[in-house]
């Protein structure tokens, strides 16, 4: 089981790669196979998933109704431009050219360990989400962890 915690900025190359932090690679399980599958995030960011924790949502995916309109949607946009790949020997691992137009990604990156998989943000877009969050961090920590 993967754990990824902790917060990076990097560069996106000219090849649309992009690092991934070494603690993270580290924090990979033999089960993965140095493999990752980047696909649509929420909130305008990008999931980064080891190949044994998206196997878990890909079962997850099989689990719903494709009789359900928004089962359909949501599986469609989930799946639609995931990518499996292994990072190289930088630690690069590339991001197709649609994923980083739907995250508004062009340059700086901020790489966040979610617990299960890694999120990669457009910087100023993290910036904005977070300032613009409805609640301070106190507040949501009342309403879910205690």
């Amino acid at each position: 089981m993967s754990s990824f915690k902790g917060q990076y900025q990097y560069s996106l190359d000219d090849k649309g790669r992009v690092n991934i932090p070494a603690k993270f690679r580290k924090a990979l399980p033999p089960e993965a196979n140095e493999t990752f599958v980047v696909t649509r995030g929420l909130e305008q960011c990008l999931f980064v998933y080891p190949l044994d924790e998206w196997k878990k949502i890909e079962d997850k995916l099989r689990g719903l109704s494709m009789t359900q309109k928004n089962h359909r949607l949501f599986v469609r946009m989930m799946t639609a431009h995931a990518s499996e790949g292994q990072f190289d020997k930088q630690g690069r691992i590339p991001i197709p050219a649609p994923l980083l137009q739907t995250a508004g990604i062009q340059k700086e990156v901020i790489i966040i360990g979610a617990l299960d998989h890694i999120e990669i943000w457009a910087t100023h877009i993290f910036k904005d989400y977070i300032e613009k969050s409805s609640e301070s961090y106190e507040q949501i920590a009342e309403t879910i962890m205690f």
